[in-house]
C-alpha cells in the first residue's frame, strides 16, 4: 500500500481526525483537496452565506498554503451549492475575490439538497511539488 502524503492546515487536525478524512493528499505532482465548507474553528457554519463562502475559501487557502501552493496552482474546481437557483448570484459575487486572473481553472458546479448544515462547499485539484521521503 502506498503511504498517503497528507497535508494538514495549522490548527485544524482535530476536525479531520473527528470526521475520519484527510484535508489533502499530495500524489504524483498533484494536490487533491477535500471539500471545504465555511466552518469556524469549532466546526460550526458561518451564518451568512457570503461569510460562509469567504470562510470556505480561507479554509481552502490554508490547506493550499500548508502544501506550499496557492489558488494560482488550482487546475480543477468542483463547487456544491444548496439551492443554487437562490444562492448562485450571492456566491458568485464572492468568488472573484479569490479566483485570480485568467486563465481560470476548470469548474463543475453541482446543486445539492444537503451539505451537513452548510450552503457551499469547494473541492479542488492543484499542481503541487512532489515531496521527497523524509
Amino acid at each position: 500500500m502506498t503511504k498517503r502524503d497528507v497535508v494538514f492546515p495549522p490548527g485544524r487536525q482535530a476536525l479531520y481526525d473527528k470526521n475520519h478524512y484527510s484535508p489533502a493528499i499530495r500524489a504524483n505532482g498533484f494536490l487533491f483537496v477535500s471539500g471545504q465548507v465555511g466552518s469556524r474553528e469549532d466546526g460550526s457554519p458561518e451564518p451568512a452565506l457570503e461569510a460562509q463562502v469567504r470562510r470556505a475559501f480561507e479554509n481552502l487557502n490554508g490547506i493550499l498554503k500548508a502544501a506550499g501552493s496557492s489558488f494560482d496552482d488550482v487546475i480543477d474546481v468542483t463547487v456544491f451549492m444548496v439551492d443554487p437557483q437562490a444562492t448562485f448570484e450571492t456566491i458568485w459575487k464572492v468568488v472573484p475575490e479569490y479566483w485570480g486572473q485568467a486563465p481560470y481553472p476548470t469548474l463543475t458546479a453541482v446543486g445539492v439538497t444537503w451539505l451537513y448544515g452548510f450552503d457551499f462547499e469547494i473541492k479542488v485539484i492543484a499542481k503541487a511539488e512532489q515531496q521527497t521521503d523524509q
